[in-house]
Parts: structure tokens; sequence; C-alpha cells
């Protein structure tokens, strides 16, 4: 290929890196920071070459825009596991989870390794009714092997119509063989609060995802828990509660803490970046919706509250069990969280497109770090009587995790947590059983009996004080 032609296609991608970054205002927050760093020529220059030997060489034809959107996909995956390129489909499709209605099973998934693992089912759904866990490796989709597949094209595969049949197989630590389960697609209407009275006197609120009106609904719920007079305690059941948006968190919290109190703060490379939530209205109102919280009992601030957490506690619900340890306005209990302690920002593209990039970290009031450590538990509750809870992966565990910037030693996968990689190449046609699917609040949760017990005073079975 001539040197003129070269040329013309690097100064073709030099424009498109110019044009993604203007589309991003990175002139506007570059000129409340410094100025814009040139382009890295010789960098550009490979990728124009790479650019070239593909359009020339490869055994079919490729087109231009297909090797855009992968070059671009690319970059953004490799700098860490929530950092992604959303088309005009997965940009919808995230718009519709935040507002809590999507097509699919219910599944939180992430990529390790090559496959794609389940860090948390949403309550209620296809995938949850199934038994799909925290922690399951998903390595089939049909008769589709996942890995070498991006997470997007995986997450693809596993949408479709509603009513519509797929099957999946699964690997966990523990089962000899794959277990394979056959499940329906719905429309998912996730209903992240439910709430009702347990055991004479104490309330039970479960918040399953933090959706745009979930700090509204807390409310509500906490006035019908009190309509036959205020509960003796409360427990708040974050337990597999992926996460969600950050304002939700706020006013969740908010909901049980003075008002003007910490919440949370970020801190990242951009002036936009540094900043302190606070339980204050401005902080957890989202449009132009009123101020929720005047509503809100006044016993909320004043019971004795336990709040429940696991592995699969990521992300909005560490900052609201973060914030109520820290203010020691609850218990925390169960076991340690997933570590997801990152803020993603979407930023729209012009072409319809957007992206999800990591911008900040996570701090607690305290100013504890959450990436990729968690939320450690005052109380640590195993899942069941027996002990040993599940093995569930947590960010720690992922590839290319962002560490922890004020203890990077002690943020490093646990060879007891997650699921360890495993040769898959053999799945043979018998399969495991699918296990019987746990209800949380149900009459065989372990841990919350044991929160009551904490609330009343009495003996907490198999419960440690964690020291740390």
């Amino acid at each position: 290929m001539s040197s003129s032609k070269l040329k013309q296609i690097g100064v073709m991608l030099g424009g498109v890196v110019v044009g993604i970054m203007l589309s991003l205002n990175f002139s506007a927050v570059a000129d409340k920071l410094h100025a814009p760093q040139p382009l890295p020529v010789e960098d550009m220059r490979a990728f124009a070459e790479v650019f070239s030997v593909i359009k020339r060489d490869y055994v079919e034809p490729v087109e231009d825009k297909k090797l855009i959107t992968q070059a671009i996909s690319g970059m953004l995956s490799g700098l860490d596991p929530h950092s992604a390129y959303l088309d005009a489909e997965a940009l919808k499709e995230l718009q519709d989870g935040i507002q809590g209605e999507f097509g699919g099973l219910g599944i939180e998934v992430g990529m390790e390794e090559g496959f794609v693992k389940v860090i948390s089912p949403i309550e209620d759904t296809p995938a949850s009714r199934a038994g799909i866990r925290a922690g399951d490796m998903i390595v089939k989709i049909n008769e589709t092997l996942i890995k070498g597949m991006s997470l997007e094209e995986a997450v693809k595969l596993m949408r479709g119509k509603p009513a519509t049949q797929i099957t999946l197989t699964l690997a966990r630590k523990g089962e000899p063989q794959p277990i394979t389960l056959t499940l329906i697609r719905e429309v998912i209407k996730v209903q992240s609060v439910r709430s009702k009275m347990v055991d004479r006197g104490y309330g039970y609120l479960r918040v399953s995802q933090f959706q745009e009106n979930t700090a509204k609904s807390v409310v509500e719920h906490l006035n019908k828990l009190a309509k036959d007079g205020k509960p003796s305690g409360l427990v708040l059941d974050l337990r597999n509660d992926p996460g969600g948006l950050l304002n939700s968190a706020i006013g969740v919290a908010a909901a049980f803490l003075p008002e003007g109190a910490t919440v949370v703060t970020t801190n990242g490379r951009t002036p936009g970046a540094h900043r302190e939530y606070r339980a204050t209205a401005s902080d957890y109102i989202h449009g132009n919706s009123g101020d929720f919280l005047r509503a809100l009992p006044s016993w909320a601030r004043e019971v004795p509250m336990i709040v429940l957490v696991n592995g699969g506690s990521a992300s909005a619900s560490e900052i609201v069990a973060g914030a109520l340890q820290d203010h020691k306005r609850a218990t925390i209990m169960g076991m340690r969280t997933f570590g997801k302690g990152s803020v993603q920002t979407t930023l729209p593209l012009s072409n319809s497109a957007a992206i999800k990039l990591t911008t900040a970290r996570y701090y607690t009031p305290s100013g504890r770090s959450i990436q990729a450590k968690g939320i450690e538990p005052d109380v640590v509750i195993e899942e069941s009587a027996l002990g040993g809870s599940m093995k569930r992966l947590r960010e720690a565990d992922l590839q290319r995790h962002l560490g922890n910037d004020l203890d990077p030693d002690d943020a490093k996968p646990s060879k007891e947590d997650g699921l360890p990689a495993k040769p898959v190449s053999n799945i043979r046609a018998e399969a495991a059983p699918p296990p019987k699917p746990f209800e949380f609040g149900g009459q065989d949760d372990y841990q919350l009996s044991q929160a009551l017990n904490k609330l009343k005073g009495l003996p907490v079975a198999g419960g440690k004080l964690n020291k740390g």
C-alpha cells in the first residue's frame, strides 16, 4: 500500500478519535483541567497499519464500520470489566433496565477468562426461579459455546422475544457435571422493593435493585409497615442486590440517616469526579419529582436496624451499607460484599451510541474505598446453620479489575471466592438437576432469622464478630 494511502487512512482514523473526543465534550472537561494532549502519532500510525493490513489481507472482506466499532469496544473493554461501548440497541437496553423493565432472563453478568459469570440473578425472574446462582459460569447458550465471545455478544444471545425458549449450560463449583437449564424469556419487570412484618412487630424491607423510583418506594413501604404501629426493629435486606442508580442509593440511605449526613464521596481525575453526596434533597431527587422523604415516618431514623448483605451485594447496595455502617446507624450482618466501588458514566456519542466509562471510585463517609474490597459485615453470618456459604465471584476476581487505591495489598482475588477456571471442552450429556430456588425473607432464610435474634437481644447462632 502506498505511503499516501497509509497517510490518508491515518488521517481518517485520527479524525474518528478527535470526533469521539468532541462528542464526549472532551474539550469542555479539558478547559477545566488542562489542555488536551496531542494524539500519539506513532501509535496511531501502527493502528492505521493494522487497519490497512486487515482490509487488504483478511480472508473475507470486512466493513470499515465493523473494524472501527470493534476497535472502540476493545479500547474500553481493555480498561476494566465495567467500561464498555454501547451501540444504539445496547444503550436502549441499559435505559430500559434503569427504568425497571427489559426483555430477557434477569441475570447480572460479567466476563471472566472468556466465559460469562453470573454476578447476581435478579429476584423473581426466570433466572432466579430456575435456580441460577451468583458465581455460576455460563459456558453454553443453546448449542453455542461462549468461549471467545464478547460479553455483549453473549448478552444478545440470552435476550430475545418474550415466551421464547433458551437453554443454558452452567459450570458450578462443587458440581462434577455441568448443569443444563431450559428457561422461557420474559419481559423483566423488576419490583425493586417489597416488605412485610415478620415475627411479631419486626419489619422486613428488601431492596433487590436501585431503580429510578426505588427510594420513593422505600418510603411508601416504610409507611405500610407502620400501619399497625411502630415496628420494634427493621431488617433491610440488600443481599444479591447488584446496584443501580447512585441518586437512588443516596435516597434510600437518607431515609435512615440524619438530614445532611454524608452518604458517599467520589474521586477521579476530572474536577466533576470530586464529589461529596449527602442526605439532602438536591443529591437524591432526580428530575422534577418532589421530595418523597417528606412522607417518611419519624421512626425510620430511630428504629433499631440490621442490614443483610452477601457477595451478591454490589455497587449502590454497598454504598448504602457502608454509609449506615460508618454512621453506626445499623449493624451489618451476613457475608462480605462484592466490592464494586467504581463509578460508571454514560457518555453519548454522535452516532446514537454511547460509551460507559469508569470515571471515579466510591468512598464511604469515613474514607474507606469500596473498590475490590467490599463492605465487611460487623457480624459474619453464614448462609445456613451448617456453615459453608456459597463461594461467589467478586470484583477482585475479575480480570483487569480496578485496584483499590488506598489498600492495594488487601484487594487481591481470594482462592475461596469466585468460580475458578475449569476445563469445559468435554461437557458430557448428563447434567446435574437444578437446585431448589432460595427465597429471600422466606421461612428457610437462616440469615434473616439470626438478624431477628440480634434485634431481640437473643444469641446469634454462628455469628462471628468482625474485628477488622
